[in-house]
């Protein structure tokens, strides 16, 4: 009975968020539809590109209730950063209901195969951050390709410069030229020092979505060059050979610690591994695991340790260049 009240309380939720979707969707498409008809009425057309900002501003999804209450608390902040760190495009108001969807989801999933009464709130928890974690994998992936394209575009910076074009002019060009995430990153910067925003006020919100030394090291040779100047164009050569030496250093850093990597993966792969294999060879031994008190208590302890092995190696190998 209660499985069953879950479903239809999550199948009604999804249905009505659906319905607000394909709602504002067509209300949007006929608000567009009039203004473009006014326009043609007095020989005006207006077009203006989807991906343009004057002003920072957070953007609205269409559950602007859930955006204003989530916005009043502490996570909205946090939130609304990682999502524009990540490069996605989607509001907080979507990631908090997806993040409920999923935490229903995987915990009737677990309950279906999994009765332990203490399982449902850690599957309720696993289920609640899977969007978060794949926000985090995202900036993840595109700090890492960030920072292997920033040595390209100081070179590209100091070039610009070369020729005789002008620091802001050469952001603009850098960012037009040189492919995602860094390409985007230098636009924002010029579009916002170009709109009004001082310059070192955009280089530090810069530093503030892409949290790289590297990134820290440019903003603060700009800045002291604006103040006492000197040659930018030299020190933004100088740091991209620094950059891409500190790469070779990196790189020969996992050459040498890829034996403990190895080693963390296979560590933590072998209990569930061995567990597995007697599932198949001695079933009845294992089902004592999920029966008997003791061997929850076994189970938990064995998660934990685990947990902390896996933070432990991760530690050990893990080495700032």
């Amino acid at each position: 009975m209660i499985s069953a009240l879950i479903v239809f309380v999550i199948v009604t939720i999804m249905v009505m968020v659906l319905a607000l979707r394909v709602w504002a969707a067509v209300a949007a498409s006929i608000t567009k539809k009039r203004l473009d008809e006014r326009l043609r009425e007095v020989g005006q057309t207006i077009d203006i590109p989807a991906d343009v900002s004057v002003i920072n501003q957070i953007s609205q999804g269409r559950l602007s209730g859930v955006e204003k209450l989530i916005g009043r608390t502490s996570m909205g902040p946090k939130l609304s950063r990682l999502i524009e760190q990540s490069g996605t495009q989607t509001t907080p108001s979507t990631i908090v209901v997806f993040s409920a969807f999923t935490a229903f989801s995987v915990w009737f999933i677990t309950g279906l195969f999994v009765h332990v009464p203490w399982v449902g709130p850690i599957a309720l928890l696993i289920g609640a951050s899977l969007p978060t974690l794949w926000l985090r994998r995202r900036r993840t992936v595109r700090i890492r390709k960030f920072e292997e394209q920033f040595p390209e575009a100081l070179d590209m910076l100091s070039r610009a410069m070369r020729a005789g074009h002008a620091f802001q002019t050469a952001l603009g060009t850098a960012g037009d030229e040189m492919p995602a995430p860094v390409g985007v990153e230098l636009k924002n910067v010029f579009d916002r020092q170009n709109f009004g925003l001082p310059l070192n006020d955009a280089l530090k919100e810069l530093a503030e979505r892409i949290p790289l030394v590297d990134v820290k090291f440019f903003v603060t040779a700009v800045a002291i060059q604006r103040e006492s100047g000197g040659n930018l164009a030299e020190i933004l050569d100088n740091l991209a050979h620094v950059v891409r030496e500190r790469f070779k250093v990196q790189r020969q850093v996992r050459t040498h610690t890829a034996h403990g990597r190895f080693t963390g993966f296979v560590l933590m792969a072998l209990p569930a591994g061995l567990a597995l294999a007697l599932s198949f060879i001695a079933p009845a031994q294992m089902h004592l695991l999920f029966t008997e008190s003791l061997g929850h208590m076994m189970i938990g302890a064995a998660i934990v340790m685990q947990t902390v092995g896996f933070f432990w190696i991760r530690k050990v190998i893990k080495i700032e260049v």
